[in-house]
């Protein structure tokens, strides 16, 4: 009898593991093959860089991954789990979920010029001509020290790929892992989510979108999910059910790596708290307000024209690639390539106010807006935005602000100091002092 119990136990177990490693497989080839697929066709990285770094972790490390240079396209496995991802043309990697490839590969996808067109020949910041005049109030030495320490690739400095420094719009430093150039791409992760609030204040501009109004989704009239508001969206306070964690099968692990619709993965989640009440950080939110931004065009020709034409172009973003999931939507919340020049550009839109080169591109208050405290999140978070309310970074201005992505992204926008610093890299939690990073720049202000 207890043989019998003891073999009951067992088979359980074993059937529970192998339903969960079923459940997980498409997240663990997904996320192998659209990153893979992104290293090597939009960042320029090589297979053997991405998987000894990049995908060196947890079950990712185990796949096989086939990349075919001619079809440009990557299939990875797992066991039983298979994935694929297509590229582009202008719009980065694809995984094929929900759609079939011909879908994917035939939505009305715009191939806009990047320019300025002779960017060595146009002065920064709208091309990369930088002068050799150095502004005055910094001490170049002491900058040198903290660029070092940055890039020391030794915990607590660990795992950065480039480090650029701008201090009163002027490009101060500018460092490259060995393995990197400027000409490289470098992955946003979450800092992508501050894009998409640029991409709806240009919508707001143009006056085809009201933050304030509810989403009037069909599928939430019925509901008390009616009346959340892009706002709300934009604040991480939309009530809405979420799973952030990116150690399991979540929800943002299932939006990334399983569904090709990732906007109406995330319209379908249930309400549990009144809208504006409770901050959850939650990356389906911007994949949603991507659905909503992509709705408010009368043709996806014009959405997909929209970034490069209206923002990415309006600053000079030449490198820049905003990548779409199978359904054709932006993916907001993760997914866009830059350069480190480009990510200096974009932070000095907002250190400028939404102004660039006299030209104000984003509604006036847009920026004021953006680095206000959401409701509910102590002082950590604006609209799409982190903030320094809080005091995560003690040794940094109360006005910093933000944007952050996973595995140690950053782009620190600190406008009492005139200064802007931006990190790519892969590190792992607890790797990477940001805050003795940003010390050590400052403390190079005279």
């Amino acid at each position: 009898m207890k043989k019998r119990i003891v073999f009951i136990v067992v088979l359980i177990i074993l059937l529970s593991g192998g339903f969960y490693l079923n459940q997980l497989m498409p997240v663990i080839t997904g996320y192998a093959a659209k990153n893979l697929a992104s290293g090597v066709f939009v960042a320029g990285r090589s297979q053997k860089a991405m998987e000894r770094e990049d995908l060196n972790f947890s079950f990712i490390k185990y796949t096989r991954n086939a990349v075919d240079r001619e079809k440009k396209e990557v299939t990875s496995r797992f066991l039983w789990g298979k994935s694929k991802a297509v590229y582009i043309d202008g719009y980065g990697c694809t995984l094929v979920k929900d759609y079939s490839e011909e879908e994917i590969k035939n939505r009305p996808y715009q191939r806009v010029e990047a320019l300025p067109e002779n960017p060595d020949t146009i002065p920064w910041p709208m091309g990369d001509l930088i002068a050799d005049t150095i502004p005055v109030g910094i001490n170049l030495d002491k900058l040198d020290k903290a660029v070092e320490q940055a890039m020391a690739d030794t915990i607590p400095y660990k795992g950065t790929f480039a480090l650029m420094v701008v201090y009163k719009g002027h490009p101060v430093a500018e460092v490259y892992r060995e393995d990197f150039t400027p000409g490289n791409r470098f992955l946003s992760w979450s800092m992508a989510k501050s894009f998409t609030n640029a991409l709806v204040g240009l919508r707001v501009k143009e006056g085809k979108l009201d933050i304030n109004q509810p989403l009037n989704l069909d599928e939430w009239q019925n509901d008390e999910r009616k009346n959340i508001t892009i706002n709300n969206l934009l604040h991480m306070n939309s009530g809405l059910e979420w799973n952030e964690n990116y150690g399991n099968l979540s929800d943002v692990t299932i939006m990334l790596h399983t569904v090709g619709d990732m906007g109406t993965y995330t319209a379908q989640k249930p309400m549990v708290h009144p809208a504006d009440s409770v901050w959850v950080y939650a990356s389906g939110t911007t994949n949603l307000v991507s659905r909503v931004l992509r709705r408010s065009f009368s043709s996806d020709a014009d959405y997909y024209r929209f970034p490069r034409e209206t923002l990415f172009n309006k600053i000079g973003m030449r490198g820049a690639v905003f990548e779409v999931d199978a359904s054709g939507t932006f993916v907001g919340s993760s997914y866009l390539y830059a350069s480190m020049r480009d990510y200096a550009r974009f932070a000095l839109l907002y250190m400028n106010k939404g102004n660039w080169l006299g030209e104000q591109l984003l509604p006036e208050n847009w920026v004021d807006y953006t680095a206000s405290e959401a409701k509910g999140s102590a002082g950590k978070y604006g609209a799409f935005f982190w903030l320094n309310l809080s005091g995560d970074q003690p040794d940094a201005p109360k006005d910093t602000y933000v944007c952050k992505g996973h595995d140690g992204q950053f782009i620190f926008i600190i406008p009492s100091r005139e200064l802007i610093v931006i990190r790519t890299g892969y590190s792992k939690k607890g790797e990477f002092d940001t805050n003795g990073m940003l010390k050590g720049i400052l403390e190079s202000l005279e």
